[in-house]
C-alpha cells in the first residue's frame, strides 16, 4: 500500500490532529502550507506537484476506451454498486475504477444516476449490494462524516451553507477532529488554542484564494449564489481532503465567477488531489477534465478522454437518441412537383391570389355550424 494510502488508515481521532511539521509552519498567509495530516496535499501548488500530476495524467494515455477499465494508479474502486427505488433501478454500475491525481468528469444525461452514485459513495445512502474501497480501505456502512474524515469530501448541486453563522464560522466547521469539540477539553483551552489558530490561518489562505477573504466576517446568508459555491469548495478543503467530489460546481453559476471556479478545480490537482465532478456543460468537461465516465440508465457506458468520449455513439445516443442515424442516410428523392401555371395570359394566377382561393374567408362559419343572428 501506497504512503498516501497508509496515512488514511488511521483512526478518526488521529486524523487532522497531528502537529504540522517544521516545513509547513505558518510563515504568512500566502506561503502556509497548513497540512496538519501525513500524507495529505497542502495548500501550495509547486512545479513539483505538477509535474506529479501531469505524470498521473500521462499515464491514462495507454488506457483503453472501455466501460470498467483497470487504471494504472486507482485511488477509488467500486464493484457490483446497486441502488433501486421501488421498481426503479438508479444505480447499477458493474465495475469503476478513478485514477488518483487527475479531474474526472462523471456525465450523462438527466436521469443518469449520477448524484445518487454520489451519494453513495460518500456514505449519505446506502445500497442494495456492492463495495467500493478508498485507497484500498473498504467504505461499505461507513458513515458519511468518517468518510469525509478518512480524505474523501463532497459538495452538493443546492449549497448547503449556514446562512445564519459568519463566513468564517462556517469555514471552521469543516475542521475535522477539533479538540475543542468535546465537553471536557472545550474546559481546558490550552488543549485546543493552537490547533484553533492553526485551522483559522487555513481559513484565511483559503478564503483569500476563493476571493471571500472581505467576506469573512459577513454571514453567509448574505453570498450570492456563486459566493455559496465557493464557500463551499474552500470549506471542503478544511478537511484537507485526498480526493473532492464536487456534484455540478458550475450549476447556477454567474458567468463571470465560471472561470474563477475553473481555475480553482485545475489547482485541487495541480496540488495533488484527485477531482471526481457532475457535469452538464461540455465545454467544461473538454477544458479540465483528464478523463470522462459516462453514465445512461444508472450504468456505465462508455470511459475515455474528453476528445474520444465527444465522438462516442453510445454517447450521442444517450444524449439525443437514435434518431441522428437520420442524418447518415442517404436523401430521399423529393416528390415531382405540380407544373407551374403560365406566367402571363388568360390562364396566369397571382400566386398570392391561388393562396387567397383556398383560404376561407375569417367571416364565413363552417358548413356545419349555422349562423348566428
Amino acid at each position: 500500500m501506497s504512503e498516501r494510502s497508509s496515512s488514511s488508515t488511521h483512526s478518526a481521532d488521529e486524523i487532522g490532529t497531528a502537529a504540522p511539521d517544521g516545513d509547513q509552519a505558518t510563515r504568512g498567509a500566502s506561503t502556509v502550507m497548513l497540512s496538519t495530516t501525513e500524507g495529505r496535499p497542502g495548500l501550495i501548488v509547486t512545479e513539483e506537484s505538477r509535474a506529479a500530476a501531469r505524470r498521473q495524467a500521462a499515464m491514462l494515455e495507454g488506457v483503453e476506451h472501455t466501460p470498467g477499465v483497470p487504471k494504472p494508479d486507482p485511488v477509488l474502486v467500486a464493484d457490483k454498486v446497486r441502488r433501486s427505488f421501488g421498481g426503479l433501478v438508479a444505480v447499477d454500475v458493474e465495475h469503476v475504477e478513478f485514477q488518483r491525481g487527475v479531474i474526472t468528469a462523471l456525465i450523462g444525461p438527466n436521469g443518469a444516476g449520477k448524484t445518487t452514485f454520489f451519494n453513495l459513495l460518500t456514505g449519505f445512502d446506502r445500497p442494495d449490494t456492492g463495495t467500493w474501497k478508498l485507497d484500498g480501505r473498504s467504505l461499505a456502512r461507513v458513515p458519511s462524516y468518517r468518510v469525509a474524515r478518512l480524505g474523501m469530501v463532497r459538495t452538493f448541486q443546492l449549497t448547503k451553507a449556514l446562512s445564519r453563522l459568519t463566513v468564517m464560522e462556517n469555514m471552521l466547521l469543516g475542521g475535522a477532529s477539533q479538540r475543542g469539540e468535546h465537553f471536557l477539553a472545550a474546559l481546558v483551552p490550552g488543549l485546543w488554542r493552537g490547533q484553533e489558530k492553526l485551522m483559522e490561518q487555513r481559513a484565511k489562505v483559503l478564503l483569500d484564494r476563493f476571493m471571500l477573504g472581505p467576506k469573512a466576517p459577513d454571514f453567509a446568508g448574505t453570498l450570492s449564489g456563486g459566493q455559496r459555491k465557493l464557500l463551499e469548495m474552500a470549506r471542503a478543503l478544511m478537511v484537507e481532503p485526498s480526493v473532492v467530489m464536487l456534484d455540478e460546481p458550475m450549476a447556477g453559476v454567474n458567468p463571470a465567477l465560471t472561470q474563477s471556479l475553473l481555475g480553482h478545480v485545475k489547482e485541487l490537482r495541480d496540488q495533488g488531489m484527485t477531482v471526481l465532478f457532475v457535469e452538464h456543460d461540455m465545454d467544461v468537461v473538454a477544458d479540465i477534465s483528464d478523463w470522462v465516465v459516462v453514465m445512461a440508465q444508472g450504468s456505465i457506458i462508455a470511459e475515455g478522454p474528453p476528445s474520444v468520449i465527444m465522438r462516442n455513439r453510445d454517447v450521442i445516443d444517450a444524449y439525443l437518441g437514435t434518431q441522428h442515424d437520420e442524418v447518415d442516410a442517404p436523401a430521399r428523392p423529393a416528390a415531382p412537383s405540380a407544373p407551374a401555371p403560365p406566367a402571363e395570359g388568360p390562364g396566369a394566377v397571382r400566386a398570392d391570389a391561388r393562396v387567397a382561393a383556398d383560404r376561407p374567408a375569417a367571416d364565413t362559419p363552417p358548413a356545419d355550424v349555422e349562423r348566428q343572428p
